[in-house]
């Protein structure tokens, strides 16, 4: 579908990408990953056509939609919701209009002899078969769905879009782009601004459409379900693997491996090859063979090794200051904001050395109970902190309690102790602030760097209660390794406020669930919490609540439990046998499909039918799909 070839990139004296060739094929769902600045999002920007290499050509096919998200974009605010999303659909409107317009145009002339007549008729034709070939949905139903899965409730639909917070608007422009369809989408850290259970239906969403995707994402967890290719920018450079995340970071360790020992060898052959020529430079039997030599050395392409992965650096807290056995315990804790409740009744109590994660939809409480425990905002009912509790706190907002005025190496050195103060410059390294960055001023860093010196700033205080509010959002994966085993490590109580499925993993063994109005408490990790919440979240649906309010209702007897039993085991063995079916004729759908696609772009079909086919396929295939996605639901 889209060829890169030969494309390089320079900024100023600066080479970020040299001689770049692959293509992105129908369907392909890539994972681009590097070090952050190795130039990903330049190269989201260059296929997309608003960026142009130094050198080189992206070769695109003159009907491609292309959809691109960027980490950062200029947000209007002159809509309701649903108004801005129906955007998504203007070209359809812009077309239906044309179409329109066309016959009416048709229906006042009468030279229905002439060329021009003709032309008009040809031109409408195009038209239609063009609105023929768009899939005849149910664009406000669509709508519905794309929001309702990225975390929107109803009531938002029709509120202004600029009562919304940059992460929300940046989710009505995910909404509008998933919207469009596009042939190829590009998307820039697109789980940034989603809570779990959006990147779960974004998750699903990116698995089940058509279309190529070329992802850039440090949630690990989301790129090794969504992709099944990756493509590594290294030293300018790309290393192209036919496989998803996991496995590539295995065969990425023997290429690298290979490549240092290549270097050595090569290290070896030029010492080798300098020593002989300064050796002989001035013997005059010895001067072709010196000539030779250093035609030989100027000659050498050298091999370069990415920089030492810092990954491996091991970072600890100090340990941590003993504390009372409870630090924590809520007790009817309840917080208003006007007449709008954000939780009530919340009653837990978190022990000493616990680490526990705070979950549910952005909006739903987190960080105001985090808020309510360090006291920074009030709230009704009792909540205690235990005895000698010292708190060691990463807001979102952290880095703005950053001093501007004192350089990042500074910042780091007022508070490390020990032997750390010996290791500054590594654990700056390891968290990109290596070399000549160490020495900037706080107040000149962007706020991604910010955070990531906040962070480091942590980790070396000593406490004994740490609350971490969505840590890793501007960490890339090699980073977010060494926090969490820090984290992992560390002997306090920790309380993690995240919607990083790989962070909380193997680290967290109790999870807070946010919602409606409750926090619920759920003995186990992350993984077991999710696939307990697909059953949670099946019963919170419109069409079975009324089914489960019934069943709380009805008397509760041994008779009736072991009846309702054997009903949900009777329903599931014709949910499944339903999904089976419908996952057959998708299969097939999609095989019809292709086949007529195939036809279409050889152009040897001369049926004026196999549009009207075309269309009917695809709305029979989303038709079926949604059938699928509430058969499999129905399987919880």
């Amino acid at each position: 579908m889209i060829s890169i070839q030969g494309l390089h990139v320079e900024f100023g004296s600066q080479v970020l990408l040299k001689d770049i060739n692959y293509v992105i094929n129908k369907r392909d769902r890539i994972a681009l990953v590097g070090k952050n600045g190795a130039g990903k999002s330049t190269m989201l920007k260059i296929i997309a056509g608003l960026q142009s290499p130094t050198s080189g050509v992206v070769a695109r096919p003159v009907d491609i939609t292309i959809g691109y998200l960027p980490q950062q974009m200029e947000l209007t605010d002159t809509l309701t919701v649903r108004d801005e999303v129906n955007k998504a659909f203007d070209h359809v409107h812009a077309l239906d209009d044309t179409i329109n317009r066309l016959n009416e145009e048709l229906a006042e002339r009468t030279d229905y002899e002439s060329e021009s007549y003709h032309n008009l008729i040809d031109l409408l034709t195009l038209k239609t078969e063009a609105r023929a070939m768009m899939q005849s949905e149910n664009f406000e139903a669509k709508i519905e769905k794309t929001l309702i899965g990225l975390g929107f409730e109803r009531s938002d639909f029709d509120r202004p879009t600029n009562e919304f917070s940059g992460g929300w608007r940046m989710r009505i422009e995910l909404a509008k782009i998933l919207l469009r369809n596009p042939d190829v989408l590009l998307l820039d850290e697109p789980t940034n601004h989603l809570d779990i259970e959006s990147i779960q239906w974004l998750e699903s969403f990116l698995t089940t459409r058509n279309g190529s995707l070329v992802l850039v994402s440090h949630d690990r967890a989301f790129i090794d379900n969504v992709t099944t290719r990756t493509i590594e920018i290294s030293l300018g450079r790309i290393y192209d693997y036919q496989v998803n995340y996991s496995h590539f970071i295995e065969l990425r360790k023997e290429r690298l491996e290979q490549q240092r020992r290549a270097y050595e060898n090569q290290q070896k052959l030029i010492h080798d090859t300098e020593d002989f020529i300064e050796k002989f430079r001035y013997k005059a039997t010895k001067a072709v063979q010196v000539q030779s030599r250093i035609k030989q050395l100027e000659k050498i392409e050298r091999i370069e090794v990415d920089e030492v992965d810092n990954s491996r650096l091991r970072l600890k807290f100090p340990p941590a200051p003993r504390s009372g056995d409870y630090p924590v315990i809520a007790d009817e804790v309840r917080k208003d904001y006007g007449s709008h409740c954000v939780f009530h009744n919340v009653n837990f109590t978190i022990k000493r050395g616990e680490k526990v994660a705070f979950v549910g939809k952005n909006g739903a409480g987190k960080t105001t109970l985090v808020k309510c425990i360090m006291n920074e905002i009030e709230h009704t009912g009792d909540l205690k902190i235990g005895h000698n509790v010292k708190i060691g706190y990463f807001a979102q907002n952290q880095a703005q309690l950053l001093d501007g005025d004192i350089t990042v190496f500074d910042t780091i050195d007022r508070v490390a102790v020990g032997d750390i103060r010996t290791r500054i410059n590594d654990i700056l390294g390891a968290f990109m602030f290596g070399g000549k960055a160490s020495e900037k001023k706080v107040k000149v860093l962007s706020g991604g760097e910010k955070s990531r010196l906040a962070m480091i700033k942590l980790l070396l205080e000593p406490v004994n209660l740490l609350i971490l509010d969505e840590p890793t959002n501007h960490l890339d994966m090699r980073t977010k390794d060494i926090l969490k085993d820090a984290i992992r490590e560390f002997d306090g109580t920790v309380i993690v406020v995240s919607h990083d499925r790989y962070l909380l993993d193997g680290l967290v063994d109790k999870v807070y669930e946010f919602g409606d109005g409750v926090v619920r408490e759920h003995l186990c990790c992350i993984y077991e919490f999710l696939e307990e919440k697909k059953l949670d979240s099946l019963q919170q649906l419109e069409a079975k609540e009324v089914v489960k309010k019934e069943a709380e209702a009805a008397p509760s007897t041994g008779k009736l439990s072991y009846l309702e039993q054997k009903e949900r085991e009777r329903k599931a063995k014709q949910a499944v046998k339903r999904v089976k079916q419908l996952e057959e004729l998708i299969n097939d759908l999609e095989e019809q499909i292709q086949t007529i696609e195939d036809e279409l772009a050889k152009g040897t079909s001369t049926d004026p039918e196999i549009y009207t086919r075309h269309a009917q396929l695809n709305s029979k295939l989303e038709e079926t799909m949604i059938e699928w996605e509430e058969a499999s639901e129905a399987l919880s």
